[in-house]
């Protein structure tokens, strides 16, 4: 098959002239495979692609990502526990606060944190970050009253975990092109993980050695393992861009990543909606606490699986062909699914499915945005990313709050609002994946 081109600084004379700002460069860098758009960096010498320090870079990531985001996909775990125990006299909308403003700081901490990436290489941010993520964690342990939790969980947990997580997926990028998806799923899956452990350890430690030593235990963890992220976890990258502006508005001239925000801002409001009122929805349809809190285990062990099988499948059939279709079943199940789950087995079933198709966006969003950038700029361009879609991320969870005590308890309303953004959200993606070719044969 014929190569397909695209040139970098080509604007007028794109084979797709709507989408002509793209900045992706469309090789077939295997005669014998589909024409595939890959990166806008196309010098295949220049990643390893392997190699004792590459592989070394996924498994300090994955343990980071354990302790860090596989608590932020934890949270609604707190919601519950806070809610029968120490903000039990505030309504729901209002302690989804802390976690949407938890999930907000991580966002949009990722251009300041994507530009110093960029700047000094990964090792003395995880640092930094490990701190914080520890002294926030001991901080909640701690608290007691409501703006406590908002600043130690919502803000100091929540900047621990942006400096954790975006230098480890960066620093892996600049090691892998062909396997990227692969190695980035790998290292990924260690959030899907982290999401499976830890509400199953708070579920069982809360009731037998107290909130605090619970997370306090938690904190341990995240030191020990993040001190393990530190030794382990390099970048590729000889020369820092020390010289480069914190943000530059030529990100945002590529129309095949504008189109990839749009959808992300979609996406983001309503993904973590499920997550947040899945124990507690299991609650009201008369499963037991206990049983409940496994509710959201089950959800992020099927995003174990999510994250890894539809990473290695991008690697061959390309990343935003799989992406696509993982989105938009993700909303669709909520839709369909989710709606229509009133009894243990169905809502275990729903929490599975949609885990799978989460985790694979989760897992597979970044390499899509590695895939149309420069490797100057990865960590810049992820940060910008994640920075914007931080604020209907924060919103998600209180709307959908908010719109559960006016229905009267009600989930319909908050089940279709998280659908249909997440579907909507795909659709924009499936525009970047035409933006870069109108073939669907390619791989893209």
């Amino acid at each position: 098959m014929a190569d397909i081109e695209i040139e970098k600084h080509s604007m007028k004379e794109s084979f797709v002239g709507v989408f002509s700002n793209s900045s992706a460069t469309a090789v077939n860098d295997d005669p014998s495979r589909a024409p595939s758009v890959v990166d806008a960096d196309d010098d295949n010498d220049r990643f390893p692609d392997g190699g004792a320090a590459a592989w070394l870079t996924v498994f300090g990531a994955f343990l980071a990502l354990f302790c860090s985001f596989g608590q932020l996909n934890s949270f609604g775990t707190f919601q519950t526990w806070y809610a029968e125990h120490q903000l039990s006299h505030l309504p729901p909308s209002t302690i989804a606060w802390i976690g949407s403003l938890q999930l907000w700081v991580f966002f949009f901490s990722g251009a300041f944190v994507g530009r110093l990436f960029d700047a000094h290489g990964p090792r003395l941010i995880l640092l930094f970050g490990s701190l914080i993520l520890v002294f926030g964690t001991m901080m909640t342990s701690i608290s007691a009253q409501y703006y406590q939790y908002v600043l130690a969980q919502g803000v100091l947990v929540a900047v621990g975990i942006g400096t954790v997580f975006y230098p480890s997926l960066a620093a892996i990028s600049t090691h892998f092109k062909n396997l990227r998806s692969t190695a980035l799923g790998i290292a990924i899956a260690g959030s899907g993980l982290g999401g499976v452990v830890y509400p199953i350890m708070y579920q069982q430690l809360f009731t037998r050695v107290g909130f605090a030593w619970t997370v306090r235990i938690s904190g341990f963890i995240s030191l020990v393992l993040c001190g393990v992220a530190i030794a382990t976890i390099t970048s590729r990258l000889p020369k820092p861009q020390y010289d480069a502006p914190w943000f530059d508005a030529k990100v945002l001239r590529d129309t095949p990543f504008r189109l990839v925000i749009l959808g992300g801002i979609l996406i983001s409001f309503g993904l973590f909606i499920p997550s947040f009122y899945i124990v507690d929805y299991s609650t009201d349809r008369g499963i037991s606490p206990q049983t409940a809190f496994y509710v959201l285990s089950v959800m992020n062990a099927g995003g174990i699986v999510g994250r890894l099988a539809p990473a290695c499948l991008a690697d061959v059939l390309g990343r935003f062909n799989i992406l696509v279709p993982c989105a938009f079943l993700a909303g669709l199940s909520v839709l369909l699914f989710w709606t229509f789950a009133h009894s243990l087995v169905a809502i275990m079933l729903f929490a599975v499915v949609y885990g799978f198709f989460s985790g694979a966006f989760n897992a597979l969003v970044i390499p899509c945005v590695v895939q149309i950038s420069d490797v100057r700029e990865y960590g810049t361009r992820i940060g910008v990313l994640y920075s914007i879609i931080s604020f209907p991320a924060l919103c998600g969870g209180p709307v959908a709050g908010a719109m559960l005590k006016a229905g009267g308890g009600s989930y319909l309303g908050m089940t279709m609002l998280s659908g249909a953004t997440i579907i909507a959200g795909s659709l924009f993606m499936l525009w970047a994946r035409l933006a870069l070719s109108r073939r669907l044969c390619d791989r893209v």
